[in-house]
């Protein structure tokens, strides 16, 4: 007899999920707390959406989507009916071969990690893949994984949080600064979710810790992994930049690297520190990395340069999605910068940020549901109610003059006026690049 499945939440990793069940033969019944069009979902899959009803309870096992929360009422009532609950990583690693999996997490700078790993490890090894947070969930790749595969995947809170037995071969953990506290509630919580990432390793595994991050340097101790540290200024031991040099000191190996670094921003030596280390403790050897890492140009939407026009530089970054990250692409410029901020609040103030817009912020350009907020958190500050994105563009270009930096980074969620973080960048760009053609003026 076929199993029944519940997907609840019909996002990306909810219709991944429910694609993969379909074609392990389950019955499959998909639920949405939204009005909204799926694109590329099975047709066998039932759907509802505008709530999840007790249909949904039918179900043998209940995969919930990343960002559904927990204590949602037809959760409880699962519970007490003593369904299975379970994440769509969960799921799709019970449906996949690998020989290793990397995993990266941290407040910040995950996709470029995740990113530089990817091909890092791509280069050793052809049957590799990258999946989680960037690109595409695993669910849409695990049947095609093989014994010989190395996962490289980038995880959210929500994903190590719903996935308590999770145990990768190596571990990244980046950074922690508060986030997603609308979600977690506390940082006590937050920073337990995160925790999950090493949490389960054992003799063998390899946990790679920024040294620089005191909350990081200080839970560490929870792995029973080996620890690979990584730090902007020379260590005795581990992985650290030095000169312009990266050194790689680790088991008794030493290795001296000389790559060109071509992503702005010192935030990124740490981010290519971490990826150096990873892919050591994976195997690969230190001229390959150098190589590779040579070669890195960045990944879209985390301070992509789009365009310069009369003189001003445009900059997306709407991978800011939180007050930290924003403050890595302010710290990146040293002044005259246009900003484009707000969007979904996240629980957390923008106070953090006022030193920083008074040295080197012109002008803030208000978007979204946050504006009132930011505007309180950052008094002091010059405002422009512009409302959304397409008006924003429109007066930066009115206002900007020679030398100048027009910077996307919101410090905010994007779910109030757009899908994703993804689709609020792509639509920056695409304003940006018809800037002086008539499009827009």
């Amino acid at each position: 007899m076929k199993k029944n499945i519940g997907i609840l939440g019909l996002g990306k990793s909810g219709v991944a999920a429910a694609n993969l069940a379909v074609k392990l033969g389950y019955n499959v019944f998909a639920s949405d707390s939204k009005e909204k069009k799926i694109k590329n979902l099975n047709k066998k899959v039932i759907k509802e959406f505008g709530g999840h009803s007790d249909k949904v309870l039918n179900s043998d096992v209940i995969i919930k989507s990343p960002g559904v929360y927990s204590n949602i009422p037809i959760l409880k009532k699962a519970r007490k009916q003593k369904i299975k609950i379970m994440s769509e990583l969960a799921f799709s690693l019970e449906n996949s071969k690998y020989k290793k999996i990397m995993a990266v997490s941290g407040t910040n700078g995950k996709t470029t990690v995740t990113d530089l790993i990817s091909k890092i490890i791509k280069a050793a090894h052809k049957d590799s893949i990258v999946s989680g947070n960037i690109g595409c969930p695993l669910a849409d790749k695990a049947l095609k994984t093989t014994e010989t595969t190395f996962i490289t995947m980038e995880l959210s809170s929500y994903q190590l949080g719903d996935t308590p037995d999770f145990r990768p071969a190596i571990s990244v953990l980046l950074n922690i600064t508060p986030d997603h506290l609308e979600y977690h509630k506390t940082m006590k919580a937050y920073l337990r979710a995160k925790e999950n990432i090493f949490i389960n390793q054992r003799d063998g595994d390899f946990t790679v810790i920024n040294y620089d991050d005191k909350i990081c340097r200080k839970i560490f101790e929870k792995t029973k992994a080996a620890v690979i540290f990584f730090s902007k200024t020379p260590l005795k031991k581990g992985v650290f930049y030095d000169s312009g040099s990266i050194v790689i000191n680790v088991k008794e190996k030493h290795y001296v690297i000389k790559p060109k670094i071509n992503i702005v921003g010192t935030h990124n030596i740490e981010n290519i520190l971490a990826a150096v280390a990873a892919s050591y403790a994976a195997g690969v050897k230190p001229a390959v990395i150098e190589k590779i890492v040579s070669k890195y140009k960045g990944v879209e939407h985390r301070i992509e340069f789009v365009k310069t026009l009369n003189g001003v530089d445009y900059y997306n970054d709407s991978k800011s999605t939180n007050i930290d990250s924003t403050r890595v692409a302010l710290e990146s410029f040293d002044k005259n910068i246009l900003i484009i901020m707000g969007g979904r609040d996240k629980g957390v103030p923008y106070t953090p940020l006022k030193e920083l817009v008074k040295q080197r912020v012109k002008l803030i350009f208000l978007i979204g549901e946050a504006s009132d907020k930011i505007k309180k958190d950052l008094n002091g500050a010059s405002f422009v109610d512009c409302g959304n994105m397409e008006n924003a563009v429109k007066q930066i270009f009115r206002t900007a003059v020679r030398a100048d930096i027009a910077l996307l980074s919101p410090a905010c969620a994007s779910f109030d006026q757009f899908e994703n973080f993804e689709e609020r960048g792509k639509v920056f760009k695409k304003m940006v690049l018809s800037l002086g053609s008539g499009a827009i003026s």
